[in-house]
């Protein structure tokens, strides 16, 4: 039976009502549309109606009798788009849909001809028409996103994507950028900047080196100063954000770089002056970075009792810190009150416990600290610090700061009397990078952990400590350049934090000045008393003592214009003597090392480590791509450059051989 048995001439176009359309068995598309293609068309048609008619056909059962129903064979979308907004209660279930009548072709193949013949909008095309909305209609992105079914996100990306230069708009529409390229230059609208990088772009038109380019003349939010100071009050004071909104930049970039420094030296100096009125320091400074070379003297705190208040204050809230913890030692979350109300009393025991720690008054009254800014972008404050011109006329001094001090020169490039030598050149063994020559700046910093490294190493090891300062000794008796000293020693500190940006915060870095500052505390305060005090030590505590004392002397970094292989040499043979395993204080990050080093660099760690094949899989990823995946692979390794490899002796290792024998006979035995 055809559309004329029902009255309806071929052609015709009619209302139908929505819940008399069906799916057409006949239709091409038989996977179903997604979920947001359908609600995009119902944004679109809630706004501008149904702009395309939907084709049908009556619908007739086994006996050729109409059923009074329509299949759809063009527009199942908009349909089912229709259905969405009746189940919303937008529209009736019966709401008339405007449909054309179409009997004379085959179902089946309209269908298949409305989707393979059609051509969808270029993109380039579609981003200039959203900015065309925006720019002459003034539709902002929230009501843009309801008139299309998207969200304002998308809105916000494709309105940026139009605002990209109309010279790199057109290089997209002829195929000589990539969708990716475009997006990377939208991280600014700034036209000329986007041009200007374009022109820099030789073969490498990688997407992060295109972004880099654009904000290199900006500060990431990530960055220390941008997390001390806020976005919020960077904002508030004018300072605007530069957002990629097509990666996660993790909070923008700061265009302001006047302003940023602006509100952190202001910041930094509220902070060393509410610290000047709080404890009552004869000065504060605030600085970005600690100042190494202020050349004063440092004192610490010594022990006090607490008062009798502070003494009950800190019974009481240790004795409701103990009884919260008991009470909620088995619950697997705390509730918000009870996390808030831990906080609080962590705080308090904190703050109670910090007066038993004081600094004498006259040194309070002489001295002063710094306020630096920390590598996380918090406060750090260093206190008591004495210049030269507040010292006590009595010149006494009292527990110093090895960190800290000024480098005096170690004299240890200067000729070899005895043997008349000219000062070697750089040794095989003494590079040991040939293959993979690393940057003079990432030598020292590597070197620099190292040194740190044997420090801690050689500080807990008083007999290794007693042949290396019988090596110093004897190379300044016996060989030309020894100074004339009562004992013959002078020791050099060398500041690492000078060599290694942040080694100072460094897990390693904090042991290290813990140590240091618990011995200078337990000194006496007169330099007079430091004889018996040292005399009075039980003999392990005295070797510590001198092991912590010479180890702060080790210096085992490589500068490019400083040349001492045999000073070198002789660190090797530490790191072998105090068996240096520097997989305890340092770990190849992107930030430390794979960042920073080539990408053959990067396959020869990941070769050594892992494997041929796993470096294989990496060959071809972006520079920035096979840091990060790198630094993942060998978190679970012990990889080390060789620069921070220690070689174990053979008597080491027969050692360390006897000792499992040991072990196994033991174990044995049992």
């Amino acid at each position: 039976m055809s559309a004329k048995s029902v009255g309806i001439p071929n052609g015709t176009e009619v209302r139908v009502p929505l819940n008399k359309l069906k799916k057409s068995p006949r239709n091409a598309r038989k996977t179903p549309h997604s979920d947001a293609a359908i609600e995009a068309l119902a944004a679109s048609i809630a706004v501008k109606g149904v702009l395309q008619n939907l084709v049908v056909e009556p619908e007739f059962d086994g006996e050729g009798s109409a059923t009074g129903f329509y299949c759809v064979t063009i527009g199942e979308g908009r349909r089912l788009a229709q259905l969405l907004r009746a189940k919303r209660k937008e529209i009736n279930k019966t709401e008339p849909i405007r449909c054309i009548v179409d009997t004379a072709n085959d179902p089946h193949e309209i269908s298949l001809d409305e989707n393979v013949t059609r051509e969808d909008m270029h993109p380039a095309d579609q981003f200039e028409a959203f900015k065309k909305l925006a720019d002459e209609r003034g539709l902002g992105a929230e009501e843009i996103a309801a008139r299309f079914g998207v969200t304002a996100h998308v809105v916000r990306q494709r309105l940026r994507l139009g605002a990209v230069s109309p010279k790199l708009m057109q290089l997209y529409r002829c195929g000589e950028l990539t969708l990716e390229q475009l997006m990377a230059f939208a991280v600014t609208d700034d036209h000329a900047r986007q041009e200007a990088v374009h022109e820099r772009l030789s073969y490498d038109r990688d997407v992060s080196t295109i972004r880099r380019l654009l904000t290199e003349t900006h500060v990431a939010a990530t960055d220390r100063r941008a997390r001390f100071v806020g976005l919020a009050a960077y904002t508030e004071a004018g300072g605007t954000v530069l957002r990629d909104l097509f990666t996660d930049d993790r909070g923008g970039y700061l265009e302001d770089i006047a302003l940023l420094d602006l509100l952190v030296t202001a910041r930094l100096n509220r902070e060393a002056d509410a610290l000047r009125a709080a404890e009552g320091w004869r000065w504060t400074e605030a600085h970005l970075d600690f100042p190494h070379a202020h050349g004063m003297r440092r004192v610490y705190p010594h022990a006090v009792e607490l008062s009798a208040d502070d003494q009950a204050a800190l019974q009481a809230v240790q004795a409701e810190f103990d009884r919260l913890t008991e009470q909620h030692q088995t619950a697997e979350e705390l509730p918000d009150e009870v996390d808030a109300r831990f906080a609080e009393l962590e705080t308090e025991i904190d703050r109670l416990e910090a007066k038993r720690q004081a600094y004498d008054a006259d040194d309070v009254a002489r001295g002063g600290a710094f306020v630096v800014l920390n590598h996380d972008g918090t406060v750090r404050i260093e206190r008591g610090f004495i210049s030269p011109e507040d010292e006590k006329p009595e010149a006494e001094t009292g527990p110093e700061s090895g960190g800290e001090a000024r480098d005096e020169g170690d004299g240890e490039g200067e000729e070899d009397a005895r043997d008349g030598e000219d000062d070697e050149g750089p040794s095989e063994e003494e590079d040991g990078d040939e293959d993979h020559p690393l940057s003079d700046t990432l030598v020292r910093d590597l070197t620099a952990h190292r040194t740190l490294g044997l420090r801690l190493n050689l500080s807990e090891q008083p007999d290794v400590a007693i042949i290396a300062v019988t090596h110093a000794l004897a190379a300044q008796i016996f060989y030309f350049g020894a100074n004339a000293h009562v004992v013959g020693i002078q020791p050099v500190k060398c500041d690492l934090a000078a060599h290694a940006d942040g080694i100072e915060d460094t897990p390693a870095g904090k042991a290290w000045s813990d140590r240091h500052a618990n011995w200078a505390r337990q000194m006496p305060r007169d330099v007079a008393g430091l004889w018996d005090f040292v005399a009075e030590l039980d003999h392990d505590s005295r070797m510590a003592l001198f092991a912590h004392c010479v180890s702060l002397t080790v210096n085992a970094v490589k500068l490019p214009f400083d040349r001492r292989p045999r000073a070198l040499a002789a660190s090797r043979r530490l790191a072998e003597a105090v068996a240096l395993d520097m997989t305890g204080y340092w770990r190849p990050t992107v930030r430390s090392y794979l960042g920073r080093v080539t990408k053959a660099g990067i396959l020869e760690a990941v070769r050594e480590a892992i494997g041929e094949e796993a470096a294989g899989r990496m060959s071809d990823m972006k520079k920035a791509d096979m840091a990060q995946a790198a630094e993942q692979l060998l978190a679970a390794t012990a990889w080390l450059p060789s620069l921070l490899r220690t070689t174990v002796s053979q008597g080491q290792t027969d050692a360390q051989c006897e000792a499992k024998d040991s072990e196994l006979q033991v174990e044995a035995a049992e």
